[in-house]
């Protein structure tokens, strides 16, 4: 069989990018321009840009065109972490610990090898946890306004697994499932792998458009809306009662069900009421304690409604079975005994330090970030991508994310996100200072 005549064309500008012919930071004709150019429909053109963007080999930005691609690595949602140089800062990812949790956790361990019946942590835990496991997270979550019985409680290895089974439990193949424009990059991981129809919604400075929102509900099928009100990831909005109001309205009226991300939740001390607290029967609640505890202690949950449970049971039981024993032990015991409480505390306090060396670090800069948290998002100017600002920081030792790897929309943002948790605090400014340096050295 003949192949259709756009693959011509898309083999024609993957050979000249791979050969050089058409350098990194090319602007290739608009959509329109290759259509008159290649006589062929503008969805045609569309197509050969589709194409190659899935191959890593061009990238759209929004009101600029479609430029090739720096194929350094250092860009997209799974980076290379294999620096040319010796690393100085990894500001591409949180991997937030407290002075002192070595010590924590060697305690931790002691109490549980010394503990009446250590051989039970061993032993198989039914899928979702055991009660009593279960229902120390239920009253961890009143804390966080979020109030559930222990059944309603599954316990998972992390918040990612979590969010997994929830989708596993929704959602078919082709359903189209609501995000923000820009949000977290697992959430368009797991779609993919499980072959949804994500629609972008606009985003605003201080949340998503939910007037976008109910028009995309009324104009196509949308079976649940993911998002992260409180501390959002990577814009840091906390939306107030009004937009949590109007949001589970609009899910109410379309019959949608809410996935509610609280991982950040714990950085804003005194925050609205959650979703899960103004519409419990529509919402899934899920979180864990890789940001709050330790990114290496993999340890989620999901809040589910009744009339799920049964089935996110079974999706749990078929993916993974749920938390190891000894995993759940160590978290349950540090929820209980207040440990997770005390670095909650000490985080805000963390973020809030470092947010302030970022905004003297990067004064002048259009940066949006909230004031306890972790995260900055970067806005470039025109003349600086982000894939060739990733490429050049690398080259400093610097780790970054770029827009794409936050984008649901085919264009992406002219922006980078810069995850402040990980540098010692000593080294942070001096990151940040090489950081804008190389970024203000690229010339219009």
């Amino acid at each position: 069989m003949r192949p259709p005549s756009y693959k011509a064309i898309v083999d024609e500008y993957a050979a000249a990018i791979r050969s050089g012919a058409l350098p990194a930071g090319t602007r290739l004709p608009t959509h329109r321009a290759l259509a008159r150019e290649r006589r062929i429909a503008l969805a045609t053109a569309t197509r050969v840009y589709a194409e190659l963007g899935a191959a890593g080999l061009v990238v759209g930005e929004q009101g600029r065109g479609t430029f090739v691609r720096v194929r350094s690595g250092y860009d997209g949602i799974e980076p290379s972490r294999a620096l040319p140089v010796p690393r100085v800062a990894d500001l591409s990812f949180n991997q937030p610990l407290a002075p002192g949790q070595g010590d924590l956790l060697r305690q931790a361990l002691r109490a549980l090898a010394s503990s009446g019946d250590a051989e039970a942590l061993l032993r198989q835990h039914p899928p979702g946890g055991h009660r009593h496991d279960r229902a120390v997270v239920a009253t961890y979550l009143l804390d966080r306004g979020v109030d559930t019985a222990p059944e309603n409680v599954l316990l998972a290895s992390g918040a990612q697994q979590a969010l997994d089974c929830v989708l596993r439990t929704l959602t078919r193949p082709g359903d189209v499932l609501a995000v923000d424009a820009l949000s977290y990059p697992g959430i368009k991981l797991l779609a993919g792998a499980h072959g949804l129809d994500l629609a972008p919604v606009p985003v605003t400075p201080a949340g998503p458009d939910l007037d976008a929102l109910d028009r995309l509900c009324h104009a196509r099928p949308v079976r649940a809306v993911y998002t992260i009100p409180t501390v959002h990831n990577p814009l840091g909005w906390v939306l107030d009662r009004t937009q949590r109001e109007r949001l589970t309205a609009i899910a109410a009226e379309h019959d949608c069900t809410l996935i509610e991300d609280g991982t950040y939740a714990f950085l804003e001390a005194a925050p609205p009421p959650p979703l899960h607290a103004l519409a419990p029967e529509r919402t899934c609640y899920v979180a864990g304690l890789s940001k709050n505890v330790a990114p290496g202690l993999r340890f989620g949950f999901a809040v589910l409604p009744d009339r799920h449970l049964r089935a996110a049971t079974t999706r749990l039981r078929a993916a993974a079975w749920g938390a190891p024993g000894l995993t759940t032990a160590l978290a349950t015991g540090w929820l209980a005994d207040g440990t997770v409480t005390h670095l909650e505390h000490h985080r805000r306090t963390d973020a809030a330090a470092r947010q302030s060396l970022a905004r003297t670090a990067l004064s002048g800069l259009p940066v949006t970030a909230h004031p306890t948290s972790y995260i900055q998002w970067l806005t470039l100017e025109p003349h600086q991508r982000p894939d060739h600002v990733a490429a050049l920081l690398a080259a400093e030792g610097i780790l970054i994310s770029t827009a794409d790897a936050f984008a649901t929309t085919p264009h992406h943002p002219n922006a980078i996100r810069l995850a402040l948790a990980t540098p010692p605090l000593t080294r942070l400014t001096e990151a940040l200072q090489r950081l804008r340096a190389t970024v203000e050295s690229i010339a219009p």
